[in-house]
């Protein structure tokens, strides 16, 4: 691409492996941020390297890289060019569908995104320092004139930060809002100390639910480093595949995705195993941890136990959480059922640049209205917090 201002190049770079692991990761995940790992380079080439992202797999990439007068990275985007619409948990299959009826061609479109991973974080990746928001307004500008240069429907920026949904907003891109479910550590100095936040029938629910997983003679392990040896991923890929089979069809993520971001960062997995009494696994929660918080990801199961997945993927996070003193756990997407366990309802941000005027206008009346139907649904929802208020038990 042309270059973008007298100080900045803008590039598109069909692999992350062309791109410097320490400058991205300067830019992605600086001392100063939250240093969420799906933003790092080992993340984003685990996915290429094992085949979980590519042409093949419909997610091809197309990163871009701002860089300044010195050669050095100023910015980066974690983008693809997208021939469907699945691994991105911020659903516009009806879009497609309406614009395909209309005589368009709705894919291939851009999509600024970590694929199969529905966590917030910063999209538009910049260098902390006296460029940075030139080099944001840039990079942000920069995916429209891919989007139009290229003749593509769309660019999708998602679950970016609200920061930068502002930011997009100013560029011309359609704002969306949508939710998910965390849980913010007050200071808490055990699982106890947090129950004791929580009013008493529902304190008194959990303990009930944690009791009956120890009833089956089950046992939880939180594993990260070189605690998890190759039967620990073994046992997690098969929970992994027989869930994924039944909720989506075919899962996305191959069993080499795994061991690489075992091998590469080994202190930001924690692999939450459960084992029956003879010490065989029979499910597992797979998280990723940053600075501040704790990401979960994927569950899976291959015996049905009551309560277990709230067990490995709710309360074996919080305990996890408040040990290591970080500050929240983000529980991802659906369930209110998350909500009577301590996860309450957080927005989330999307922004979207349409091609087509006509197409631009429809889907920005749309999401007016979606938007105020989403903050309506979250205030209804905080109504349902568990924790005590005045004059509670």
């Amino acid at each position: 691409m042309p270059d973008s201002g007298d100080q900045l190049t803008i590039r598109v770079n069909d692999g992350i492996a062309s791109i410097d692991a320490g400058a991205w990761d300067s830019c992605a995940v600086p001392p100063e941020s939250d240093g969420n790992p799906f933003l790092s380079h080992a993340f984003l080439l685990a996915l290429e390297e094992s085949g979980s992202v590519g042409a093949r797999a419909g997610w091809r990439p197309q990163h871009l890289t701002a860089i300044g007068p010195d050669g050095v990275l100023l910015g980066c985007v974690p983008l693809y060019l997208k021939s469907h619409s699945q691994g991105e948990y911020v659903f516009d299959h009806g879009w497609a569908d309406a614009f395909e009826r209309a005589g368009g061609q709705y894919y291939p479109k851009l999509q600024a995104a970590v694929p199969f991973t529905p966590v917030p974080g910063r999209r538009l990746l910049v260098r902390p320092g006296p460029l940075a928001d030139q080099v944001a307004d840039a990079l942000g500008a920069a995916l429209t004139e891919l989007t139009q240069s290229n003749e593509l429907s769309s660019a999708h920026v998602t679950f970016c930060s609200e920061e930068e949904w502002e930011r997009l907003g100013r560029l011309g891109f359609l704002q969306r809002l949508g939710q998910q479910y965390h849980w913010h550590n007050e200071g808490y100095a055990s699982f106890d100390d947090f129950l004791g936040a929580l009013n008493s029938r529902k304190r008194k629910a959990i303990r009930k639910e944690r009791e009956a997983v120890k009833r089956e003679g089950l046992t939880l392990q939180a594993l990260s480093g070189d605690q998890i040896e190759p039967r620990h991923w073994d046992a997690f890929f098969a929970f992994y595949m027989d869930t994924g089979s039944r909720k989506w069809g075919r899962p996305y993520l191959t069993r080499q995705f795994f061991d690489l971001i075992g091998q590469r960062l080994p202190e930001a997995v924690v692999l939450m195993i459960a084992e029956d009494a003879s010490g065989r696994p029979v499910a597992g929660a797979l998280n990723l941890k940053g600075r501040e918080a704790l990401y979960g990801r994927n569950w899976g199961c291959i015996e049905d136990y009551r309560f277990l997945h709230f067990e490995a993927c709710y309360y074996q996070a919080i305990d996890y959480a408040i040990a290591h003193g970080l500050k929240r756990v983000e529980a991802g997407a659906q369930g209110e059922h998350k909500i009577q366990r301590g996860y309450l309802p957080t927005p989330t941000y999307s922004a979207h640049w349409i091609a087509n005027r006509s197409f631009r206008t429809a889907v920005d009346d749309y999401l007016k209205r979606e938007r105020a139907a989403m903050l309506e649904q979250m205030a209804d929802l905080a109504t349902l917090s568990p924790f005590r208020k005045a004059g509670d038990n």
